[in-house]
């Protein structure tokens, strides 16, 4: 893209999205040459950085900047009801927060991005910082790579005036690429291909196609560096992810989004107890894969305790819905929030919102369904069946209390124009989205 398109595209973007103190930094920043996503719900138009973002440095569009430190993150748990905040903000705020992709830092990639990441030809200064300082010195819990989540959450941030009942507006307003490139891993036993617990076979498939293939796992060592999970790097270039094709190329868009938003919902007695782990998404949002949240979007989540208490982590650079292979095109964002707290009766939020979380584009309005809403709380499960008829219920509430229409009617309408897509299948509790096209009802 020229350099006079760029900057008109990011002014547009920026102005439909910031306050005017917040848009002049930004402004400042797109004139330097720092890309900025140009999010649709489609094609976020992103490229990857023309310098690395390491903590603190480059653009910050913000009012208020969060970075992730080892005192500031939770590596595989969500915050609790009852968790001390990082930061507090008032009601409208903007916030940047400095994501760190768990890719690269896994137990079973060594804990040790500067030398696992060197093995694709990456430098030690194209390494960022608060990934090193994550994968050495994080202590809060003791990790248990078997068990816990893989994903480094950064909060709580304490929004001014939330309160159960209440809810949260969470517009996605920058999304960065921090390095140009990422990673996309499947692990044993996991995935949409996965060996069952005790050997078993999931129905629909053979053996032989179970992924990776059963000869290759090697997770009875005990040992995660020795589990046979396959990780696939992959560079960016000219906004696209590059992966091998034979002696050719694969190369696809790239859509930053956020793959975990959520606010504080459950309560545990430990900070690791199953309740609070960040694999299952849950009424509180969470980690919702969901990829049409990316830059222009607005993700609504009903809040649950004091503050809210918002939290965010697995940045992806692209995902394909249903993200069958584990993961997505992972790698480290800086995210820019623009958080607001809505209450019942003000018009703020759809009424969906209070109960559940709902999302929505520039184009589309996105119901969501989820197989086990309360996460791993009282038992687990996947069944995608009940994800879509959620979703497809909450479709309807939607389209009767706030369109205004016959519930009979908007029940036609949903199977003769709506879409309903499959968020991911991979994360315990699985998701469905319904995308109700906004121009429907111009």
């Amino acid at each position: 893209m020229a350099k006079n398109s760029f900057g008109e595209q990011a002014r547009a973007i920026l102005r439909s999205g910031l306050g005017r103190r917040d848009f002049i930094r930004a402004t400042a920043a797109a004139g330097a040459g720092v890309a900025v996503s140009a999010g649709t719900a489609t094609s976020a138009g992103a490229t990857a950085p023309r310098e690395v973002l390491q903590p603190g440095k480059g653009p910050i569009h913000g009012r208020h900047y969060l970075p992730s430190t080892p005192d500031q993150v939770r590596w595989g748990y969500v915050p609790s009801l009852d968790s001390e905040p990082v930061l507090r903000v008032r009601s409208g705020d903007t916030v940047t927060v400095d994501t760190v992709s768990h890719e690269g830092i896994l137990e079973d990639q060594g804990r040790d991005p500067v030398e696992y990441f060197a093995q694709h030809g990456v430098g030690k200064s194209s390494v960022l910082n608060d990934a090193v300082a994550i994968a050495r010195d994080y202590d809060r819990t003791t990790r248990n790579f078997d068990v816990d989540g893989p994903h480094v959450v950064t909060g709580p941030i304490f929004v001014n005036g939330a309160k159960p009942g209440d809810v949260l507006k969470i517009e996605m307003l920058s999304m960065l690429p921090r390095v140009p490139y990422g990673v996309v891993s499947s692990r044993h036993g996991k995935g949409a291909l996965p060996r069952l617990a005790g050997g078993a076979v999931p129905a629909g498939i053979t053996l032989d196609e179970i992924m990776p293939p059963v000869s290759t796992d090697g997770r009875a060592t005990g040992d995660p560096t020795q589990y046979g999970n396959v990780s696939v790097f992959t560079p960016v270039r000219g906004g696209r992810g590059v992966m091998p094709r034979g002696r050719r190329e694969v190369k696809f868009p790239l859509n930053p989004f956020m793959g975990l938003m959520g606010v504080a919902f459950a309560d545990s007695e430990s900070p690791t107890g199953p309740e609070l782990n960040s694999i299952p998404p849950t009424l509180g949002g969470g980690n919702i894969d969901i990829n049409l949240l990316g830059v222009r979007s607005t993700f609504y989540l009903p809040v649950f305790a004091d503050g809210a208490l918002f939290h965010v982590g697995d940045p992806h650079f692209a995902m394909g819905n249903g993200e069958v292979a584990l993961t997505a095109l992972e790698g480290s964002l800086r995210a820019t929030f623009r958080l607001t707290v809505c209450a019942k009766g003000s018009g703020d939020a759809p009424s969906v919102a209070f109960g559940y979380p709902f999302a929505e584009t520039p184009d589309a309005w996105v119901p969501i369904g989820l197989s086990d809403p309360d996460g791993s709380q009282n038992g687990q499960g996947n069944d995608l069946n009940i994800a879509m008829r959620r979703a497809v219920v909450n479709a309807l509430d939607f389209l009767e209390t706030d369109q205004g229409m016959d519930r009979a009617t908007a029940y036609a309408y949903l199977s003769a124009a709506a879409d309903f897509e499959v968020s991911q299948v991979v994360d315990r509790t699985t998701g469905v989205h319904g995308v109700i096209r906004k121009a429907d009802f111009s």
